[in-house]
Order: structure tokens, then sequence, then C-alpha cells
């Protein structure tokens, strides 16, 4: 094999700017809307939630917003530019022809792809004086590098964490409060909204819609706090561009062009970080390219199960309507181990590109994800995130089926964190304790 496994950038390939999709999409996204009014919404009605910057790149439809150098010097910190490296022993284990190739966003010091958005949002309310910053997080990757950059400007952190996986992730909390973050249980006894829920329903698991409500709720309580989102919005898509500007420089190094292109999807924020750099050259080029998947959970099926409608981003019908697929904000999805997947809708600009038919979804069962992670951690020597086990899944899928048809394609997923602090979920896998959600495909692990 002459081409290298890893294919390496140096810190000075650090991208300079982020890429916003935006500013590419042949038909934007509706707008916003107020939750009272119904009327777009405008940059005053977000004052007082999110800093003024990040206000300012939500609404921009500028293609290049440039990187702080303080925020690149930490990315630095964070092991950025992360390798794109090649599955050489799971694609001969596959005996396929396909070129496997996955992106390494688990060597995080957090251990996922959160810390591209958490690093900016933090430094931006730093900026302008905000004390603490208020979130939610399913499975905790999103609130361990929230905690993390929040450490880093000297910024206060509280994280609502959803009560199935504050209950079942014991670890990703304890490594929040060892980086100084206040984390509580949501539904929890801190605010109104959460009160009433467990009024209701004392065994309620929580949701991410849940979360938001609660942060959102603790987060305008006072002048000196703001809300940090790690998913969803526009601003939050943006920063995680650092990924997939990345990964087009290093195919670029070795003259590789990728067939398939694939993520998994909650929000979507690690699939738009990988995805929306080559997917605006494919828009920009008239439309061909590869083939861009997005895989989500099959007990979360957003995309492959919902409607294409305006709902709230939350459950309490605290945040603004958003255009996207959507299974309800009511929506109250099993406990499944991906956590981070555990969310009822998906990102506008997502929705728009799957509506308009320019990304494919693809809804992948509990069982089949971590049979794919066994698989992937026998053959690769790393054991993926839950969430990211969904991608491998796709991979893996796409490589067998260009075993059946003699097509040397090029594979491409983001791994976009690692499973280790997820270890209880792949034992009940192992064990046969594992709850099995309707998939397709096998895999007989090595």
């Amino acid at each position: 094999m002459d081409e290298p496994i890893r294919i390496l950038l140096g810190e000075d390939e650090i991208p300079r700017r982020w890429y916003n999709l935006i500013a590419d999409l042949p038909v934007r996204p509706p707008p916003p809307l107020h939750p009272a009014t119904r009327a777009p919404v405008t940059p005053d009605d977000l004052a007082g939630v999110f800093a003024r910057e990040l206000i300012a790149q939500e609404a921009t439809q500028e293609r290049w917003i440039p990187v702080p150098e303080e925020v690149r010097d930490a990315y630095r910190l964070l092991n950025r530019p992360t390798p794109l490296q090649r599955a050489v022993r799971l694609e001969r284990y596959l005996r396929t022809p396909a070129r496997i190739y996955f992106k390494r966003e688990d060597l995080s010091p957090t251990g996922s792809h959160k810390a591209n958005t958490a690093f900016p949002q933090a430094y931006y309310n730093a900026r302008e004086g905000v004390e603490q910053l208020v979130t939610e997080t399913g499975a905790g990757q999103w609130g361990t590098a929230l905690a993390l950059a929040a450490r880093h400007f000297g910024v206060g952190c509280k994280v609502f964490m959803v009560r199935s996986s504050f209950e079942h992730k014991p670890y990703r909390r304890h490594v929040m409060r060892l980086y100084g973050a206040d984390v509580s249980p949501s539904p929890g006894p801190e605010t109104t909204f959460g009160r009433r829920l467990l009024e209701r329903e004392p065994e309620h698991p929580g949701s991410l819609g849940v979360a938001i409500s609660d942060a959102l709720e603790y987060a305008v309580g006072s002048p000196t706090r703001r809300y940090a989102l790690g998913s969803v919005l526009n601003h939050v898509l943006l920063h995680q561009s650092v990924i997939g500007l990345e990964v087009q420089q290093q195919f670029a190094k070795i003259d590789v062009v990728p067939d398939h292109i694939v993520g998994c999807v909650g929000g979507g924020s690690n699939f738009a970080g990988f995805a929306y750099p080559m997917l605006g050259e494919t828009l920009r080029r008239g439309g061909e390219g590869p083939e861009f998947l997005a895989v989500e959970p099959t007990a979360v099926p957003s995309m492959t199960r919902g409607r294409y409608e305006y709902d709230f981003g939350d459950t309490a019908g605290r945040t603004p309507l958003l255009k996207m697929f959507t299974l309800g904000a009511s929506f109250v999805p099993s406990p499944i181990h991906a956590g981070g997947l555990r969310y009822h809708g998906v990102a506008p600009s997502l929705s728009a590109l799957v509506d308009a038919g320019r990304v494919r979804p693809l809804a992948v069962g509990q069982a089949e994800s971590f049979e794919a992670g066994v698989l992937f951690a026998r053959t690769e020597g790393i054991v993926p995130a839950p969430e990211s086990a969904h991608a491998v899944r796709a991979a893996i899928d796409l490589a067998l089926e260009a075993k059946r048809t003699g097509e040397a394609k090029v594979i491409a997923f983001n791994l976009s964190g690692h499973g280790l602090f997820d270890l209880a979920g792949y034992a009940e896998h192992l064990e046969g304790r594992l709850g099995v959600a309707a998939g397709t495909g096998t895999v007989v692990p090595a």
C-alpha cells in the first residue's frame, strides 16, 4: 500500500476561517419564528440568551468567518489538526475493495468533536464579561467540552444532564465536575419546568428537549449568565467546519476523492462539521460529488419518520420555532445508550438538505450499531462512542455493498468520539442484555 495509513497536517494548517454552508445553499432554510408572535426572530430577540458575536454568526450569510487567534491557540491544545486515518484492518476483515477512512475527533482531551464549538462559545462569552455559561447535555460529550472550555477562558459552567444519562453515565458527570462544572439531572428541582415534570412523572428519564428547557429557564434568570448550545443552530455548525476543512486538505494530499461521506446525526453538529465543506464544494460545482449519508437511531427517527415543519427546539416551548424534521417537541425517546442522538429535531440547514434530496437519511438500530462498534474495536483498536458507532455501521454496510458489486469505492466517516465512558453499554451488548431497536444488516464480529 503506497499511501500512508494516517494523513497528517501541521499546526500551521489548522483552518484560519470557519465555513458557512448557508452562503452556498440554493434555497436558504425558512427563518426561525418568535415563540409568541410567530414573526421572524431578530437579533434583539436573542439578546440576553447568547453572546452578541454568536448572534451575529447565527444570522450571517457570509461564506467565511475568521477564527480568532485565541481560539486557534486553543484548537492546538485540543490536538487539532486531527488525523484522517485509513481503516486498513477493517477493510481486510471485510475483504472489500472499498477504502475506508475516518476522521479522528476522538483524540480531543474531552473525547469528542464538541470542543470545536465549546471553545469559541466560551471565548466570545468571556470577552463580553459573562460570568457563567449554562447548557444541557445528553450523553455528556457536550457538557464535558463546555466545562473544559469555560475553565480555559475563566467562565463558570452549569450543566443540566438528561436524567437517564446522568444515572447511567456517571463518569461523564465526574469529568465535568473535575473540570469545575456544576452538574444537575434533568428534569430536576432547580427549575419550575423540571419540578412540574417530576410531579407528574417522578421517574421521568428526561430528554434533550427537556434539558434545553431547564437550561434556558436557568440561564435567563440572571443577567450574568448566558446559554450555550452544542448543536442544531448555524453558529454551532459553523464552528464545527474545522473538521471538514481539514479533511479536504487531507484528501487533497493523497489525491483521493470520496464516493460516500457518512456521519451520525442527533442535532446535526458532527455531520455538518464533517460534511458541509465538501457539500458546499459539491453545490458550487453544480451538484456532482459524493453521496452524503446522515445516520440516526431507529429509536429517534427524526429524518426518516419525522415531519418537516416548524417546531420548538425544546419541550417547554421557550425556543424560537425552527423549520426542521421533527418528531415533536414533546417526544421522549427510549433511553438508548447513544444519548447524544436522543433529540427530537434536526438542524434546519440539514433538514433543508434532506428535504431537497441532497443528503440521504438512514436509521440504524441500537444492536446493529453496537455490533459495528465491537467490530471496529477488534480490527482498528478504537472503541467508538455509541453515537459514532451508527456511522461505523453505515460505513461497513457501504463497504459490504462494494464487495458485492466489486467496486473500489472510497468511504469516509467521522469518528466523532470515543466510547471509553460508554463501556456499560458495550458490556450489555457483549453479555446479550442490550435492548434491541429495529435495524438492518448484519456483521459477524471479528
